[in-house]
């Protein structure tokens, strides 16, 4: 078959327009390996990589150069600590934090804000670039230039959600900030089929059906699972749920004799982490 030179010269100029984008694709997983073992990481954290599979995982829920980016509820900073040098160069990046300004916002909510915050004024040639705001609902809601997000991210959160009843506000949230077709990414402790909502709330275990319903309930589509962050070797059932297992290791804290703590701690920590799920939705 004979191509035209019609054609020919089409061809030439979307790939010619695509060019930008996969260099700056190829430039985002180039720098990824590096990203890892970078000096501003804490040791701690690193330390948890087997178990969380960062790069495979932002991978998955579809991070690409030139994205506006939002993390939801970043905690001590774990993934911030990865996001951040990854966005740095082509991308916005929120983090919706605890709500410093709320009244409902607990202390110990906002002490670990004021470290999160104290974290990144530290070394702002990492941090300097991101921009923080407040997620509390139904107070602060406002976590980003409404229908501007590419791709939203929260990890391990929506236990929280659950037990504070506002899990389906949150996602609400979530739709006004991404734009259509963007993403929403989630990654959940997971629970067996069939575990009651009292139950997840207690034990801090969700089932897919659950996460996949409250966001299918705010307007998002399920896209895509992935079994990155599976663990088999969680039962899910422990005498102080999720946070029997490392890092918090609840259980093994409450033993007073040495030898028996030590045990509980070799028992759990060859479990691992969480048996978890990872889900990526796409706003209608």
């Amino acid at each position: 078959m004979k191509t035209s030179s019609k054609t020919f010269s089409i061809l030439s100029i979307s790939i010619w327009l695509l060019l930008p984008h996969l260099a700056q694709a190829e430039t985002l997983q180039g720098n990824a390996g590096a990203v890892l073992t970078a000096d501003h990481r804490e040791e701690p954290n690193i330390k948890r990589d087997v178990y969380r599979h960062p790069l495979q995982t932002l991978d998955f829920l579809g991070l690409k150069a030139g994205m506006t980016v939002l993390e939801i509820w970043p905690g001590k900073g774990w993934y911030t600590e990865i996001l951040a040098p990854l966005t740095r160069d082509n991308n916005i990046l929120y983090v919706a934090g605890f709500a410093m300004t709320a009244e409902r916002s607990p202390a110990w909510r906002k002490n670990l804000q004021t470290d999160f915050a104290n974290k990144l004024a530290a070394r702002p040639d990492v941090y300097d670039h991101v921009v923080v705001t407040e997620l509390s609902v139904p107070e602060r809601t406002t976590i980003a230039p409404p229908g501007t997000v590419d791709l939203l991210l929260t990890f391990r959160n929506v236990h929280n959600w659950m037990k504070g009843d506002y899990a389906e506000g949150m996602l609400q949230v979530f739709r006004r900030a991404i734009k259509s077709g963007g993403i929403l990414g989630i990654v959940e402790h997971r629970a067996r089929p069939g575990t009651s909502i009292d139950e997840m709330i207690k034990t801090g275990y969700v089932t897919e059906a659950h996460v996949i319903k409250l966001a299918e309930d705010a307007g998002f589509e399920l896209q895509a699972k992935s079994e990155i962050n599976a663990n088999p070797l969680d039962s899910t059932n422990h005498p102080a749920g999720v946070w029997s297992l490392p890092p918090t290791l609840r259980v093994c804290k409450k033993i007073e004799q040495a030898e028996e703590a030590q045990a509980c701690e070799q028992k759990y920590r060859a479990i691992g982490e969480s048996d978890r799920m990872t889900l990526r939705f796409r706003k209608k």
